[in-house]
């Protein structure tokens, strides 16, 4: 049998480093590709990234794995970190009529005082049947507050759901779909093991700083080139097959190049998509987040997460991650994440890192009688505008394609999550699914069996960390000195 002649392998270009750029990163070069990672922050990571907050560094936004991620567990082995895995049952918490409720199992929730029993019923009903649906597209073409209602009634969705749903899409949530609770639904009950329902969260010891740095030690190891502080501004296909991207940095040539950044981003670095793809580009909405990350002297509360029925706080959950997280990993303090998600006209966007500051501790003070300013060692304030793809009606039938109109230039982002909520699990599912079916055919013949270190199958993922990636790189080119990488988001579990 005659063997098929090998070629060189494809030099690919990756404008993004958040987990779906590298998650992909590692599945080409586990295929024997060049690999480049472009980004423009000074890390990798992107949303997913770490930083210094007072005199510890952890995750900029909160993050957990559940036992049933088993696209991200798998990483984790890869990495050698999975068996170092931590792992806690939690609280949740309600913040409803002014006081603190507990709802963390089938008791409380029972005795939940704001809901009568037939409330409770319905409301238990609705959890349940979303939970048993196994074809969402139906869900797609319903709004979720028409949906919520017929199940649960208008006065549970009036005292529980509505302001669910506002605290998380702002007033977004009159044009999403139901696809959007069924999501949420269905990674609520993938949370919990055992008959007894526990909901069981872990994580790394070191946080997703360290997850990034063994990562990105990695795919150095597999001839991955990471270049951080490289933004990109264009991605030109030429007539000879070969695509050009101009940076700050200089211009660079690639064979094939992945695009993983926002839909709006992308429709302005590649102006050869046709006009029915631009449009479906620019027609995607996202929310963004605002989030404060607190570290405290002291816990507020033992809940992990605590949802808010208020109308009037700024924030829309308190996260205390330090019932997860051992405090002795932050020199015993606490860390609290306030998050607000908002859509692009919210006013938050306008507010200043003292407004933030102010009006978050205010509402503190009224939630907790216990909390003193004084607790507070140190705040610091997130703000990204492009982190969820808003699932309004029919989504999935309005999503450009993965492979653009432009020859050998892909388009794949989180916007592309059409059945799950975002989260680390599901963008590595997406990078799995992506690199199958559009990646594979464009790979051409290999120069080699893959010199990668994931096994074929497997997954990659990461969250991040401000690991430098310009000193993992001994000898980069001139004109790409210090490139970068894009992101991703915070989702609540």
């Amino acid at each position: 049998m005659t063997a098929v002649p090998q070629t060189e392998p494809c030099r690919w270009g990756i404008v993004g480093g958040g987990m779906l750029g590298l998650a992909l990163a590692a599945r080409l070069a586990a295929r024997g590709q060049q690999v480049t990672v472009l980004e423009g922050a000074p890390e990798i990571g992107g949303l997913a990234g770490a930083w210094q907050l007072g005199d510890v560094i952890w995750d900029r936004h909160y993050h957990v794995t559940l036992l049933s991620d088993t696209r991200l567990r798998s990483l984790l082995a890869d990495l050698g970190l999975e068996n170092q895995m931590r792992w806690v049952e939690t609280r949740t918490g309600f913040y409803t009529d002014g006081r603190l409720y507990s709802m963390s199992n089938t008791l409380e929730f029972l005795r939940f005082p704001p809901l009568g029993l037939i409330d409770k019923l319905r409301l238990g009903a609705t959890i349940f049947a979303a939970s048993r649906i196994k074809d969402w597209r139906p869900l797609e073409r319903v709004l979720v507050a028409d949906w919520l209602r017929k199940w649960s009634g208008s006065r549970t969705f009036k005292k529980i759901w509505q302001p669910l749903l506002k605290a998380k899409l702002g007033e977004c949530y009159r044009k999403t779909s139901a696809e959007f609770i069924w999501a949420t639904i269905q990674r609520m009950y993938a949370a919990r093991h055992s008959g007894l329902k526990k909901e069981m969260f872990g994580y790394v010891p070191g946080g997703y700083a360290r997850v990034l740095e063994r990562f990105a030690e990695e795919l150095h190891t597999a001839g991955v080139e990471l270049r951080t502080n490289c933004r990109v501004s264009s991605v030109v296909a030429q007539p000879d097959g070969q695509v050009l991207v101009d940076t700050n940095r200089g211009s660079r040539w690639f064979d094939r190049v992945v695009l993983t950044a926002p839909s709006p981003v992308i429709a302005q670095l590649c102006p050869q998509l046709g006009e029915e793809e631009r449009r479906q580009h620019e027609n995607i909405e996202y929310l963004g987040i605002v989030c404060a990350s607190v570290l405290l002297k002291r816990p507020l509360a033992t809940y992990y997460v605590t949802n808010i029925t208020d109308a009037g706080l700024p924030f829309t959950a308190v996260i205390e991650m330090t019932t997860l997280v051992d405090p002795a990993e932050l020199n015993d303090n606490h860390l609290v994440y306030l998050p607000r998600y908002a859509a692009a006209d919210d006013e938050a966007w306008n507010w200043s890192d003292h407004e933030v500051q102010e009006q978050f501790l205010s509402a503190l003070e009224r939630m907790y009688s216990e909390f003193r300013r004084d607790d507070v060692k140190a705040f610091r304030v997130s703000r990204a505008k492009h982190v969820m793809a808003l699932p309004t009606l029919r989504y999935s039938e309005k999503l450009p394609p993965l492979a653009t109109s432009a020859a050998n230039v892909f388009a794949v982002n989180s916007a592309h999550i059409v059945n799950g909520t975002l989260n680390v699990n599901e963008v590595l599912q997406l990078a799995d699914d992506a690199f199958d079916r559009v990646l594979v055919p464009a790979l051409g013949p290999l120069s080699s069996e893959g010199r990668g270190w994931v096994r074929e199958g497997s997954v990659d993922s990461i969250v991040s960390h401000p690991a430098r990636t310009d000193d993992l790189n001994p000898s980069p080119s001139p004109s790409l000195q210090g490139r970068g990488i894009a992101a991703e988001p915070a989702p609540t579990p």
